[in-house]
């Protein structure tokens, strides 16, 4: 069984939670992590995403799969931080990923940034 998402990747979403992940979560548990991303990167742009992904330009596509990973990932290390070095590492990485999400989300939110990724 895979990872299941619309806005970004398994191998995406993986990477970004490091080779210090717990590999004890379960695809199931990712799944429903990614829906919760998803859903609140829709409903924080009040664009659903989900349904147009397919028609969205590849740069579009690569802001939502950036945001999206982020956040899961950000679950994934929360999930079981005992695998990494300390638990510093996985504070700051949850830092970064925080703050790439964010990053994210306020160029899809911006409503001239909206009009670009429209006419993409």
């Amino acid at each position: 069984m895979a990872v299941t998402s619309i806005l970004s990747t398994e191998e995406e979403i993986k990477a970004k939670g490091g080779a210090n992940v717990s590999s004890s979560i379960t695809d199931a548990q990712y799944d429903g992590w990614v829906l919760q991303a998803e859903t609140f990167v829709n409903a924080f742009t009040r664009v659903n995403y989900s349904d147009s992904f397919a028609s969205l330009n590849v740069d579009v596509k690569h802001l939502l799969s950036d945001v999206v990973s982020s956040l899961v990932a950000i679950n994934s290390i929360m999930y079981d931080m005992s695998g990494y070095t300390s638990r510093q590492e996985a504070e700051s990485m949850i830092n970064v990923l925080r703050d790439s999400a964010l990053r994210g989300l306020s160029v899809l939110r911006d409503k001239k940034n909206q009009t670009f990724i429209n006419d993409a």
